[in-house]
């Protein structure tokens, strides 16, 4: 039986500036966490207006743990020669839900094709390296739809496997939105099964 995968690793803030110098060439490199690609566009725009004078805007990004999605842009520089030395470190260092953007001025001396290619693994490897690093969990939801008189067994349980609670409504009767780590989901499901008149709401299930 294979184990779930139910944590990611990513970084927690933006990172600082750092800079990669080769033949009059400087290479600026940044990571950034994100949630979605709009958040891309929005970096980058910012990046190139701080930086209107650059020759080149590179950079790759990932996001998903379970499901990955992953860009790669050369902007200009010869094919895979930034893009994809960027994206490299990204998996190198095993994160996602991050941006990582190299920018370049050009110092009027061609690198070549292995020459770029190491400029932009490096920096991103530069940036990586001041990253702060964290873990994340991968979470489920659920529901619990149940009446007044079965409050109590409903908190004990979500007390007893540390629950997270995400929403609620109380009302005629009571509505809980629920949140646990992956590997706990199916054990947490079964903790409300002795209590019958208590309703699990799956998120596939019609009515969530």
């Amino acid at each position: 039986m294979s184990e779930t995968i139910d944590s990611y690793k990513t970084i927690s803030q933006p990172t600082q500036e750092v800079l990669y110098k080769e033949k009059n060439s400087k290479f600026f490199g940044y990571a950034f966490p994100i949630q979605n690609e709009e958040q891309v566009k929005e970096i980058l725009e910012r990046i190139k207006k701080e930086h209107y004078n650059a020759r080149h805007w590179c950079y790759a990004f990932q996001l998903g743990a379970e499901q990955v999605y992953y860009r790669a842009n050369d902007d200009g520089e010869p094919s895979n020669t930034a893009g994809a030395p960027i994206h490299g470190q990204i998996q190198s260092f095993e994160v996602t839900d991050i941006l990582i953007v190299v920018v370049r001025y050009f110092g009027g001396v061609k690198l070549g094709v292995g020459g770029l290619i190491t400029a932009y693994r490096a920096t991103a490897q530069m940036a990586m390296e001041v990253a702060d690093i964290i873990e994340k969990t991968i979470d489920k939801n659920f529901k619990v739809r149940f009446q007044y008189k079965d409050m109590n067994n409903v908190m004990r349980v979500i007390k007893e496997k540390n629950l997270t609670i995400i929403a609620q409504n109380m009302q005629m009767s009571c509505e809980i939105e629920l949140s646990i780590r992956k590997s706990e989901y199916q054990q947490a499901l079964e903790a409300f099964v002795p209590f019958y008149e208590v309703k699990v709401i799956e998120p596939e299930d019609e009515d969530y």
